[in-house]
């Protein structure tokens, strides 16, 4: 079933080295093109991908306001990978110790944790991609040596 809410604002982009986080590994230029992506995302493809991803997610209503209230979009990031010629992302997430810390009256079960962590990555890879295949002209900059073996 679709999730129907209003579509949020997109996250702003902080300057934020992408292999501080555990799930991501980002080799070569480290130029993270956030000032473009940021005018993408206010552009039209925050709305673009979150129509998409809420037609298609698991994530509820509930599980929805849980994650408007505690904030957690604004954790997003999303930054270039020339090496990889891709978007990266980061998405966020509830801790593990949700239940000790109390993080929100609604949280109550494995589940809704799962989901929200699940579907907020979900989120961050509908974004990557549209901002991929509908809103970067660029080219990759990186150029691997000619002496890399031939795996074909």
């Amino acid at each position: 079933m679709p999730l129907d809410v209003e579509t949020p604002e997109p996250p702003q982009l902080e300057e934020i080295d992408p292999n501080e986080y555990e799930d991501a590994e980002v080799v070569g230029d480290t130029d993270y093109r956030r000032t473009e992506l940021e005018s993408f995302l206010a552009d039209g493809a925050w709305d673009q991908a979150f129509d998409e991803w809420a037609a298609h997610t698991d994530v509820t209503a509930e599980e929805w306001a849980i994650v408007l209230d505690l904030d957690l979009l604004t954790q997003f990031d999303f930054f270039w990978d020339d090496f990889a010629d891709r978007v990266g992302y980061h998405a966020p997430g509830l801790p593990q110790d949700w239940k000790e810390r109390k993080l929100h009256p609604d949280l109550t079960s494995w589940g809704q944790v799962s989901s929200i962590n699940a579907g907020l990555t979900e989120l961050g890879q509908v974004v990557s991609e549209t901002l991929k295949d509908d809103y970067i002209d660029w080219e990759a900059e990186y150029e691997a040596p000619d002496d890399l073996p031939d795996f074909g």
